[in-house]
């Protein structure tokens, strides 16, 4: 019995051991793609980063150790360009003596920028001196990777790659609820756009700016121009933003300008819309896109169902 659980584990810890591999295979790749993009726009310049030196290369798993290091240097290659501006550290990591002002010391561990510095002066020769120090490690579920200005110390890249951006998406979310917690502690508004085109059976056509309040962000509120049901109307908007996907339900109260025209001039004539016109409406989101189906019903006498383009600018001067 105890002989096949160890089995068991053994089989199951080298099974974990490839799956790491594979992880890392997959993130190199999505870190040569990041690369590729942090350089097309210009949030990295490999003129600022070269020369680089590469100070740490280091695998997790054993299955990645016969090719871990050449494929972190073909990607820099690739990416800095093959002009020999990527300098490999191998003391770095290794058990380091200096001999300074007549003293001897002997340093283990981490490296700091200082002694990656005094690493590259001492075996560049007449070389420029390195710009940057890279280190890509490999960890469980993919890469970590960070680019450090030498002269300055300051980071110009950091982060943690797995093969489906998982953790960078986490972050990112993350990253946005704190701007959102800090925006409502500033009381700063939000402003949503809604075009809706109800088109069938019934005709609804309008665009919404709406201001986002309340505790939890669920409520909006700002006026409407209406282009069919009722023809050119003007009036106030409400919605209300429920738990389930997101649904934004609620109401606009329009007044048809033409109607509101001929009563005030004092016209009996026939009109095409009454004075005012209530409209119900929900929204239902497609995922996290700038677009979703919409159902309108107004007093009118209009059922529709259609298309709503939500925060789509149509000109330059609408937010």
């Amino acid at each position: 019995m105890l002989l096949s659980l160890a089995i068991a584990l053994v089989y199951l810890l080298a099974g974990a051991a490839h799956a790491g591999a594979d992880d890392t295979r997959y993130a190199l790749d999505r870190l040569e793609e990041i690369l590729e993009l942090r350089i097309e726009d210009g949030r990295l310049d490999p003129q600022d980063l070269t020369p680089a030196i590469l100070v740490s290369t280091s695998p997790r798993y054993e299955g990645s150790e016969d090719w871990y290091a050449t494929r972190v240097i073909e990607i820099l290659q690739g990416a800095l360009g093959d002009t020999g501006g990527l300098r490999l550290c191998e003391a770095c990591m290794a058990p380091r003596a200096f001999v300074r002002d007549g003293a001897l010391s002997y340093q283990t561990g981490p490296v700091g920028l200082d002694e990656v510095s005094l690493l590259d002066e001492q075996s560049r020769g007449e070389a420029q001196a390195a710009r940057s120090a890279i280190w890509i490690d490999e960890h469980r579920g993919g890469v970590s990777v960070r680019i450090v200005d030498l002269h300055t110390a300051r980071v110009l890249f950091a982060q943690n790659i797995d093969p489906n951006l998982i953790e960078n998406a986490n972050t990112r979310r993350m990253y946005t609820l704190s701007a959102e917690l800090e925006r409502r502690a500033r009381g700063d508004s939000i402003t949503q756009v809604f075009v809706d085109f109800a088109v069938y059976p019934g005709q609804h056509i309008s665009i919404d700016w709406t201001e986002q309040w309340g505790a939890s962000n669920r409520n909006l509120s700002g006026v409407t121009l209406s282009v069919i049901d009722p023809v050119v109307g003007l009036g106030a908007s409400h919605y209300r933003c429920v738990d389930l996907i997101n649904v934004l339900v609620g109401g606009k109260l329009l007044v048809s300008m033409p109607t509101a025209i001929v009563k005030a001039i004092g016209d009996t004539g026939d009109v095409i819309d009454p004075l005012i016109t209530a409209v119900a409406v929900v929204r239902v989101p497609f995922g996290r896109s700038n677009y979703g189906a919409v159902l309108s019903a107004s007093t009118n006498g209009q059922f529709g169902i259609g298309i709503s383009l939500m925060n789509i600018s149509l000109l330059p001067v609408l937010p």
